[in-house]
């Protein structure tokens, strides 16, 4: 390495002046040499101290630099007080140390230029990274003042054969990316569109994979042109690296959800939330507007966020444009919800709490709605929870103030602990049939009843002066005892009729059973006027009876819902360790009764209905006094000779005239009763089987 002059120069006086420092104090302790030599370190002690003190940056380049003063007045100091030149000839020792010290040391000159003080076998520094070593004016675009970077792209975009016969306008580097940049492009040729420029060849001009590149169009802007000559090129190779290992929310949702061919296409993240107390993470997102409402693969939704369709974790709700994507930590249906007096009482409007939504919304039903009494549709296999279900509805309405009355086709337990709470409890198709007379009656009755003001209206909960009370009557079973054989063409006309007067009468009828298929015994007609009266709840349907159950239902086939798991459990783990010992299986826990589905709207939501306890009692659901019919109600049925113990057997000429003793004693003994209007056979509009037919033809010919 070349060393300065001044260096040099230093170097050498250094070396001369180091035996005239050991010597003079020796030799003329009053040599005026001494008095230099110590004045000179003093000067040197004072730079120390101005150095230490001062703001500025170098204060160690400034004591070094005075440091061969001071210590060359420390060497003449211990010289002249030694005795003759010192033990082992200290003097001449120290001396020769000072001068080395100046040699091997950076000397006095040196510290004097900042901008020169390479260290002492010190690495060369490291050059800036490049695109090319020395950027030159692109040939093929003359030199617009472009900055180095950009110029330096254009080489690289050239020597790669310009692709799409474009020209790099501005490059721009990304910070914090060292290999990300934005590229603004235009068309070699003025006039000519960019049409053959593709991801692959700008992704392998940069050496980056294809998915790594995006083209863009450019708009135009004031003072730059724009359009079809022009794109704009992210090359994003660290970006692409760090979405895939770490990307936000918004990215992972774009990338796993809302991308073409995703659970939910088209969707766009707005806000995560987490609800730590009821343990559920909810995603909001939305479509655009032109895109109308989301569409949902609710099985592809669940592989997205890692679980399953079956473990009943997952749910959506669509409003609007929006989604919301709730993710429970354990499935919200498998959980009990205790029932409580609160929960069933209904509010101002009718409303109550049936049990909860997937969503862990309350899910309500009513008793009453703007059109009149409610009727009531449930409709569950055995043990699907239907009793229960029932149970919440007779206490609603019960701590509403209605009569309630019960008929069942077949006695269970349920079912009797909850008959002592209504004003009328009974089994079988005949009770059912007299209960039905009873409320066809009342709606002749009820309607010529008149209210405080003297007129007659129709039963509104909140018009003050109403006579009577709202009656809800239960019918258990009720395509089982539709197809009695004595009894159920007058069942179902009788049920036909009160569905679509009742409610203007305060009446309303909650049909209970395990279908509701026009051919299982309904009439179109009778299914139409209960879903248009109620809130139907639908539970523990078998998947392939799912479809067309909704379909009955009146539901849009784009809104009927995938069939519920058979088990909201989490699968125990351990199958193949459990094969391999040759141990068996752990027994399933459905624990699915009472889910199913509430709907309200046209769109079904999954619910988990509420939990009455029977065998610890249900007396605190109810009230204290059960609501019977008025004076004036029971005297007019008691006149049509309808309100008697419907318990016993037919009486005579109550369902039609008993046959004269000429008759054949073979012959059918049906007929139409004093409310039934001669209605016994089966109606010819509700023939909709081979059994029926087969009925009806047995009825007409009497055999």
């Amino acid at each position: 390495m070349s060393v300065p002059r001044s260096a040099a120069l230093e170097r050498t006086l250094y070396t001369l002046a180091a035996p005239v420092l050991a010597a003079a104090p020796n030799l003329s302790p009053d040599s005026p040499v001494n008095t230099v030599v110590q004045l000179a370190g003093a000067a040197g002690i004072g730079g120390w101290v101005l150095a230490y003190k001062s703001d500025e940056p170098g204060t160690g380049r400034k004591i070094l630099r005075w440091s061969p003063l001071v210590f060359a007045a420390a060497v003449d100091v211990v010289a002249k007080n030694t005795t003759g030149w010192g033990p082992w000839c200290l003097d001449a020792l120290l001396a020769a140390g000072w001068a080395a010290a100046g040699l091997l040391v950076m000397p006095f000159s040196r510290h004097t230029r900042r901008r020169h003080r390479p260290a002492l076998a010190a690495p060369a520094p490291t050059p800036a990274p490049q695109l090319e070593p020395a950027p030159e004016p692109s040939p093929a675009q003359p030199d617009d003042g472009a900055d180095a970077f950009t110029r330096q792209v254009r080489l690289l975009w050239e020597n790669r054969g310009m692709p799409g016969r474009t020209i790099v306008v501005k490059a721009t580097p990304h910070p914090g990316m060292p290999h990300d940049l934005s590229l603004l492009l235009r068309a070699s040729e003025a006039g000519r569109p960019i049409s053959g420029l593709q991801e692959e060849d700008v992704a392998a001009a940069f050496g980056v994979d294809a998915g790594d590149v995006h083209i863009e169009a450019v708009a135009r802007q004031y003072g730059r042109e724009g359009g079809p000559g022009w794109k704009e090129v992210h090359v994003t190779p660290d970006a692409t690296e760090r979405r895939r290992k770490a990307p936000t929310d918004h990215e992972w949702w774009a990338d796993r959800i809302g991308g073409t061919g995703g659970p939910v296409p088209g969707s766009q993240f707005v806000k995560k939330a987490r609800d730590k107390e009821r343990k559920v993470t909810h995603y909001i997102a939305q479509v655009p507007d032109e895109l109308g409402e989301p569409r949902v693969n609710l099985h592809t939704l669940a592989a997205a966020l890692k679980t399953k369709y079956d473990e009943g974790r997952l749910f959506v709700t669509v409003d609007g444009n929006r989604v919301l994507v709730s993710l429970w930590d354990s499935s919200p249906l498998a959980q009990v919800f205790p029932a409580t007096r609160e929960l069933l009482t209904p509010d101002k409007d009718g409303r109550w709490v049936t049990g909860y939504l997937g969503n862990g919304q309350p899910a309500r039903n009513r008793v009453y709605t703007d059109r009149g009494a409610a009727h009531g549709l449930f409709v569950a296999p055995s043990g699907g929870g239907k009793t229960q279900l029932m149970a919440l509805h007779v206490a609603a309405d019960a701590l509403f103030g209605a009569v309630v009355m019960l008929a069942t086709e077949a006695p269970d337990e349920k079912t009797a602990a909850l008959g002592r709470h209504t004003a009328r409890y009974g089994v079988g198709a005949l009770y059912m049939i007299r209960l039905l007379r009873v409320l066809d009656a009342l709606m002749e009755i009820r309607g010529e009843m008149p209210w405080e003001d003297g007129q007659i209206h129709d039963w509104d909960p909140g018009l003050p002066g109403c006579p009577y009370r709202m009656l809800s009557a239960y019918l258990d079973e009720f395509l089982s005892a539709a197809r009695n054989g004595l009894y159920g063409a007058e069942i179902m006309d009788l049920a036909e009729r009160v569905s679509v007067k009742g409610r203007k009468y305060g009446i309303g009828i909650k049909v209970a059973g395990q279908s509701i298929y026009v051919q299982d015994g309904f009439t179109q007609l009778l299914c139409e006027n209960l879903r248009e009266n109620c809130i139907p709840v639908v539970l523990k349907v078998a998947p392939k009876k799912v479809a067309e159950m909704f379909k009955a239902l009146g539901i849009p086939s784009e809104y009927i819902p995938d069939p519920l798991p058979r088990s909201f459990s989490p699968a125990e783990k351990g199958r193949i360790e459990r094969v391999m010992r040759g141990e068996p299986e752990p027994p399933a826990d459905s624990n699915t009764g009472g889910a199913g589905w509430i709907v309200e709207t046209k769109q079904p939501d999954v619910l988990r209905t509420l939990y009455m306890d029977f065998k610890a009692g249900i007396d605190d659901y109810f009230p204290d006094t059960i609501a019977p019919l008025n004076d004036h109600e029971i005297r007019e049925l008691e006149a049509r000779e309808l309100w008697f113990d419907w318990t016993e057997p037919p009486r005579p000429g109550e369902f039609g005239p008993e046959p004269s003793d000429d008759e054949d004693d073979d012959a059918p003994k049906k007929g139409g009763g004093k409310r039934g209007g001669g209605k016994s056979a089966t109606r010819r509009d509700t023939v909709t089987s081979p059994r029926q037919a087969l009925e009806a033809i047995k009825n007409l010919s009497g055999v």
